[in-house]
């Protein structure tokens, strides 16, 4: 049985070391929360078992749901109803079949198509951004100068929402995400998102623009198919899931490729090189970890040979799975040309992020254009004085200060 969890990373560059020992000791191995026991699921095999399991549920009402056990009591009436109100439209948080109604409503806009047509779009946000760096003189915050403010400037295009008031909705969404925050605090910067949003779904519906959300109040709110607490849910969980990840990712590969010039100048010389450099920078940091991948059985079944009962609830860990020697070779060292694609970063199966055409595409055009155009870029620090988020649910870091 696991001691503790979540179990804190200690490395910039590795998942937290008990991964490895739990790994090996079982597929699945128990920890105990406040609120009862609950299943890690270690490896690779059975977390995508775990992730594809018609038996097994995401949705946070099911009974045994595993985020309920951190609490020694259950929610009141009242958290019971201000959850529930901010639950419609959350389709991460849904079975199917009602889970697919949302998710086929959005396909169209995240394919490798519509992205491809997104690129020059992004192309422009990165030089812009890269321009202005260089013009304020030879030092920079990579985290809030560029990390945040591209995938903050995509998905604010993409959606319709004033890139003005992109200060706003960042610094509610760290608010809601960080570990040290209490319940109360989250909630807060939750329903402040909720409210401006309601607002924002309320000005497409008398005015319709040419975007995300103008798209789907016209197709789909005129015919009565999602109701206008539904529009706000679904914007609300692209805007935070649109910016937040990738904006952890941007300054952390940096950070990592600066550490292996050998692997850099490789790409800097084959820029072809680059998508396959993104994927293996997804699996070796998988800043997500288990915080989407939680799960309950709704039936009695077997996983990787032990007995999971209903009711019973289980975090993936995404970083293990994706360390997992059974699926990669040396999965502890950064191979940038490994190209596996196979990873669990984005997820698997009807919950397999919406948004990873995006996400990838946002990740090589900032590596690419970042080291072509400061070659000379280099982090000011040591790793062990720099500010990562060893405390947060999703890793990244809280600042990158580089000069050229």
């Amino acid at each position: 049985m696991a001691q503790s969890f979540p179990i804190p990373r200690g490395c910039p560059f590795a998942p937290p070391a008990e991964y490895g020992s739990l790994r090996e000791e079982a597929p699945l191995v128990r920890t105990r929360l406040p609120g009862g026991d609950v299943w890690l699921v270690t490896r690779h095999a059975e977390a995508q078992q775990v992730l594809t399991d018609p038996r097994i549920s995401t949705n946070p009402a099911t009974p045994g749901h595993p985020m309920a056990a951190f609490s020694e009591r259950p929610p009141s009436e009242e958290e019971r109803q201000a959850r529930a109100k901010f639950q419609v439209g959350q389709f991460i948080d849904m079975d199917p079949p009602e889970h697919d109604v949302y998710r086929r409503m959005l396909i169209p806009e995240f394919t490798v198509r519509r992205v491809r047509e997104m690129r020059p779009g992004i192309q422009e946000v990165t030089d812009r951004l890269i321009g202005d760096l260089l013009k304020q003189g030879s030092t920079a915050d990579l985290v809030e100068a560029f990390g945040l403010a591209l995938p903050s400037l995509v998905i604010c295009r993409l959606l319709g929402v004033p890139y003005a008031d992109h200060d706003f909705f960042q610094s509610r969404t760290r608010r809601m995400i960080e570990a040290n925050i209490g319940a109360e605090e989250s909630m807060t910067a939750f329903a402040e998102i909720w409210e401006y949003l309601d607002g924002l779904i309320t000005q497409a519906e008398r005015e319709p623009g040419d975007n995300l959300v103008g798209r789907l109040v016209t197709a789909r709110r005129e015919t009565g198919e999602l109701s206008h607490e539904a529009l706000v849910g679904m914007t609300f969980l692209l805007l935070v899931a649109g910016h937040e990840t990738t904006a952890n990712m941007i300054p952390l590969g940096v950070l990592t490729l600066l550490r292996d010039p050998g692997q850099l100048a490789a790409l800097r010389a084959d820029p072809e090189g680059w998508p396959l450099a993104v994927e293996e920078l997804l699996r070796y940091h998988s800043i997500v970890d288990w915080i989407a991948f939680d799960r309950v059985a709704t039936e009695d079944m077997e996983i990787g040979g032990q007995a999971v009962r209903a009711g019973e609830g289980m975090f993936v860990l995404g970083a293990s799975a994706n360390r997992d020697p059974r699926v990669f070779e040396r999965p502890d060292e950064l191979d940038l040309r490994r190209g596996a694609r196979n990873h669990l970063a984005f997820g698997y199966g009807v919950h397999q992020c919406l948004g990873q055409n995006l996400a990838r595409a946002e990740l090589e055009i900032a590596y690419r254009t970042l080291f072509e155009r400061i070659p000379t870029l280099r982090v000011v620090g040591q790793d062990d004085e720099l500010p990562f988020k060893y405390d947060g649910v999703i890793f990244g870091m809280r600042a990158l200060p580089v000069t050229w």
